[in-house]
């Protein structure tokens, strides 16, 4: 297999908003917000019209893009034995995502991820892991790890106790791997470990500007430059409306975004970005041609409301 995702396994529930009820339920634009209170988070859908319902989480999203890319693909995430888990499996067998994980009932439900997409197509999201953030080292399949050329992780996945043995487990059986920050917030709760896991662990990471200052406490980008510079690894960094940049080394490499685009939903496109840039890798495009395939990938998705193609 070309590469196998580990991941939050999140059913995503996408609705459209107006800012104040942003404002109303307190929360901050364009992040993610995590609930641990399964009734709170219930509260906040009741009044939403649902406009789409799929399986998503953000590796997983990748790793739909790669297998829509034509390349043989993997996923492991953690679901229980429910309505939405049984949602989440088809919508990856759908996809023809080989899915390494038996679902049974577990005390807590199928995660899911609300996506508040506001008129200026930014989207905020609110997550209830459920079960999906209980994932643990029994979960992850060594075999098929080591069966794998590359896997890509998510920060978001990452936190103490159990999701850490997962995550170590993985590392330690990988032939190569790639990480996305995922989100400013999550970046700030775990720095230290994520400053190790780049600095030592990781081959490949995807960050987005806001991610990786925050990370290296960066005054300003070239702070950033110079960092990625001296690790001598792989840094994919984007820049919203001022392109991507991948740093290998010494070495830099620039794209720019794709102009005149109808943006309707930005969910997606990192990890779309992500899926172009991982099929160029795999496949043994150049890097600039790898940070192209990732703009092409990331400039569709936001033409269009969900994660998916």
């Amino acid at each position: 297999m070309k590469i196998l995702g580990i991941g939050n396994a999140i059913v995503d529930v996408i609705c459209k908003v107006n800012d104040s009820f942003i404002e109303q339920n307190k929360l901050t634009k364009s992040t993610m917000k995590l609930f641990f209170d399964e009734n709170e988070f219930k509260n906040l859908l009741t009044n939403l019209k649902i406009e789409k319902t799929v399986s998503g989480g953000s590796i997983a999203n990748s790793i739909v893009g790669l297998s829509q890319l034509g390349n043989e693909v993997g996923f492991i995430g953690k679901i229980s034995d429910d309505k939405f888990g049984e949602k989440y499996e088809e919508g990856l067998k759908k996809e023809n995502v080989k899915y390494f994980y038996f679902k049974k009932k577990e005390e807590l439900p199928t995660g899911t991820c609300l996506i508040l997409v506001t008129p200026d197509s930014e989207r905020t999201m609110c997550t209830f892991l459920g079960t999906a953030g209980k994932i643990n080292e029994n979960d992850v399949s060594s075999d098929a790890i080591k069966k794998t050329e590359l896997i890509f992780l998510e920060g978001y996945l990452w936190d103490e106790g159990d999701p850490k043995k997962a995550f170590d487990k993985a590392i330690n059986n990988a032939n190569k791997v790639a990480m996305s920050l995922s989100d400013q917030f999550c970046v700030d709760r775990h720095k230290p470990h994520f400053l190790n896991l780049v600095k030592n662990k990781v081959d490949i990471t995807f960050a987005n500007e806001q991610e990786i200052i925050s990370l290296i406490e960066a005054k300003n980008f070239e702070e950033v430059i110079n960092f990625s510079k001296q690790l001598n690894k792989l840094i994919i960094i984007t820049r919203g409306e001022k392109g991507a940049i991948a740093i290998n080394g010494e070495k830099i490499f620039e794209c720019e975004v794709k102009k005149n685009l109808k943006i309707l939903d930005l969910t997606g496109a990192g990890d779309l970005f992500a899926a172009g840039y991982l099929h160029g890798y795999i496949n043994k495009f150049s890097i600039k041609e790898c940070l192209e395939k990732g703009t092409e990938m990331s400039s569709r998705v936001i033409q269009q409301i969900g994660a998916r193609l």
